[in-house]
């Protein structure tokens, strides 16, 4: 990173209209609590509900994308806000029986087993409540770290975007700039390019070997060394361009960047789960195995957590696996124990 200093972006308020109804914390035990009611949390909790499945989502309504203003590259559901998409999710999981919580995890945190071995977790959450539950499926998401550059994080989710994927048609013919943070950077660039003819690459400090630099100058890409001292809002809103160091301004109505991406990991520290770092510092996520389960017994990882780059189709896809996974593991213990128990009974009548 060119940059010592960053800024975390959070969206932090809820989705419009998307979690005003909460249900309550069931007095009894689950068979799962979904920690985070994004795609992968819900598509997690329809799969686990439509198997007749006892399972709590808790969320806090504080999704990733909030900023933005549709879904985009979801087949079916193209533009889609954020907030409707949430809205169906969840009705979905409450109409097979599930339950969706709006909350905070303070806690999560294994429990005395049951008899046969079968895990337990107790999830406190911030106001206090608690539940038990068998299983936990984590899909916290992630949160998003930009290079500190002074009037960049308040244009985040429409002047400034992260992902050609998401944003890239909603941008096309732009001018673009491109404020680097790395090796990762070059490629973003790329894809970038793809989408107008107009593109600057801003180093920002960062190396570019001369054969890239030849690379860029193949496809009109201007390089600018001079260091980048703010971001510059139009009167009318929206970026105006970059500010340089020795005055100049760049004109650019979009800018792009690579973001550090950092799971949510809050209240999970009693859970020991294992971390993995991308190359680069570009950002760490749970670390999973197939279909998101992870090494401690009972607990799997879907979406943005364990896959830092997953869109929104794919993040729904793993919570759907995983919550199937999930199903299968406690269909499994559902036998032993009842195994266990008839053998119980055949001693006793014995």
């Amino acid at each position: 990173m060119s940059e010592t200093t960053m800024t975390t972006v959070n969206p932090g308020t809820a989705v419009t209209g998307a979690v005003e109804a909460t249900d309550e914390l069931p007095g009894e035990a689950v068979d799962a609590v979904v920690i985070g009611g994004g795609a992968a949390g819900l598509n997690g909790a329809l799969m686990l509900a439509r198997s007749r499945r006892a399972v709590v989502v808790i969320d806090s309504g504080t999704p990733r994308n909030a900023p933005a203003d549709g879904v985009h590259g979801l087949l079916g559901l193209d533009g889609t806000p954020p907030a409707e998409l949430l809205r169906r999710g969840r009705a979905e999981v409450r109409g097979y029986g599930g339950l969706v919580v709006n909350g905070e995890v303070a806690s999560a945190a294994p429990a005395a087993p049951s008899a046969e071995g079968d895990p337990r977790f107790v999830v406190t959450l911030t106001d206090g409540g608690t539940l038990s539950a068998r299983r936990l499926l984590i899909a916290t998401g992630l949160r998003d770290v930009l290079p500190g550059v002074p009037g960049l994080a308040e244009h985040w989710g429409h002047g400034v975007v992260h992902c050609p994927y998401c944003h890239g048609w909603e941008v096309r013919d732009e001018p673009i700039g491109i404020l680097a943070v790395g090796p990762a950077s070059v490629h973003h660039a790329l894809l970038f390019r793809q989408l107008t003819d107009d593109l600057v690459y801003f180093t920002r400090g960062t190396d570019l070997d001369e054969g890239t630099r030849a690379r860029f100058a193949a496809r009109g890409i201007r390089v600018v060394d001079t260091p980048v001292t703010e971001v510059v809002a139009a009167e009318e809103g929206g970026v105006a361009g970059v500010r340089l160091r020795d005055g100049d301004l760049v004109p650019r109505r979009v800018l792009a960047v690579a973001t550090t991406m950092q799971a949510r990991t809050e209240g999970l520290a009693e859970l020991a789960l294992p971390m993995d770092d991308l190359p680069g510092g570009m950002g760490h996520h749970f670390a999973t195995g197939a279909a998101g389960v992870t090494e401690v017994p009972g607990v799997w990882v879907a979406g943005n957590a364990t896959d830092l780059a997953a869109q929104v189709g794919a993040s729904a896809a793993a919570g759907a696996l995983a919550g199937a996974r999930m199903n299968a593991d406690l269909a499994a213990a559902d036998t032993e124990a009842a195994l266990a128990a008839t053998q119980r009974d055949a001693v006793t009548r014995a």
